[in-house]
């Protein structure tokens, strides 16, 4: 059966697919374009991202394609505001944020018809997004890669929160890898549209370095470990000599002295800045990869439109439209 689209506001994608927002210079236009292009919603990651490269990008995506470009801007960030005004003054579409709640956001959001779209991991937290008016929910569980806020499974997480959330869409995110897994969170947990990112950064179009992506492609299910983020939260990241070293030899990586000032709260005990930018330049030995729990279940770089009409016929293959009743 045909997947139905998903409509975040005045926004409808043909395809109920979301790629993930990725940070840093994970996910820009390069990749974002051509998720658009093929009927999802495109996701820049702008946390710790220049205001200025934020919204050339936003605007080099907005030029290159009719389909939806969204931004992904983690609250924690320190010019949290700065980068949402300018994303907004850019273009885009939609704002996507988590790592931590802005009440704030929503009133933006309402002033400047931006459609705010929350990522959460507790059905507290998605009843009230819902309240102050977010356009759509990401409920994001413990398989997801990056930052967590949560340790229950995406299985057991979605349905409490599909039981309070009922006048927006809900999106499901968190160690989905294939169709098959997208057509069950959309048929049997009453899922509007999936959220994806791991599996996207194993395409020819995004931009990371080729060490990066192989990192994550030779990646075995015991190379997957959870560290402490300086952001305050756990993250899962892939088991590079750096994060060998944070889990084994934190005291060696004590940084006296922060160098881009870009959180609200930080433990000091390393720069993810620094070391999020590394990886994605292709340093393996000083960089931090933030990765998926099933990135191991991945075993080839496709082209963006590959991984769509991979999913969507896998989807399709199992699709049934689920009861009103979830």
């Amino acid at each position: 059966m045909k997947l139905p689209p998903l409509k975040i506001g005045p926004f409808t994608a043909p395809v109920p697919l979301v790629q993930g927002g990725m940070s840093i210079r994970v996910s820009t236009s390069a990749l974002a374009v051509p998720v658009a292009e093929c009927g999802g919603i495109g996701t820049i990651g702008g946390s710790a991202i220049p205001v200025e490269e934020l919204q050339a990008d936003i605007r080099k995506a907005k030029a290159a394609t009719k389909g939806i470009i969204a931004v992904n801007i983690m609250f924690a960030m320190k010019n949290f505001y700065s980068l949402v005004m300018g994303s907004i003054e850019a273009g885009v579409d939609m704002i996507v944020t988590g790592a931590g709640f802005s009440r704030d956001i929503f009133k933006i959001g309402k002033d400047t018809n931006t459609p705010i779209v929350s990522i959460v991991s507790s059905p507290s937290f998605a009843q009230l997004a819902e309240k102050l008016g977010a356009a759509a929910i990401v409920v994001e569980a413990k398989e997801a890669g990056g930052h967590l806020g949560t340790d229950v499974a995406l299985r057991d997480l979605f349905p409490e929160i599909r039981k309070v959330v009922t006048k927006v869409p809900l999106i499901a995110a968190g160690g989905i890898s294939n169709g098959y897994e997208m057509a069950e969170m959309m048929d049997k947990y009453g899922a509007d549209g999936v959220q994806i990112a791991t599996r996207f950064v194993l395409t020819k179009e995004c931009s990371v370095s080729e060490n990066f992506k192989k990192a994550m492609l030779h990646a075995n299910k015991e190379d997957i470990s959870l560290i402490k983020s300086p952001v305050g939260l756990p993250g899962r990241a892939i088991r590079t000599p750096f994060v060998e070293k944070l889990l084994t030899r934190k005291e060696e990586l004590a940084t006296k002295e922060c160098k881009y000032k870009c959180l609200k709260k930080c433990d000091h005990v390393y720069c993810i800045s620094e070391r999020l930018m590394k990886a994605c330049e292709g340093n393996m030995e000083e960089g931090l990869v933030f990765s998926g729990e099933n990135v191991f279940k991945i075993k080839e770089i496709l082209t963006v439109r590959e991984v769509f009409d991979q999913f969507v016929s896998q989807a399709e293959s199992m699709y049934k439209e689920p009861s009103a009743v979830y």
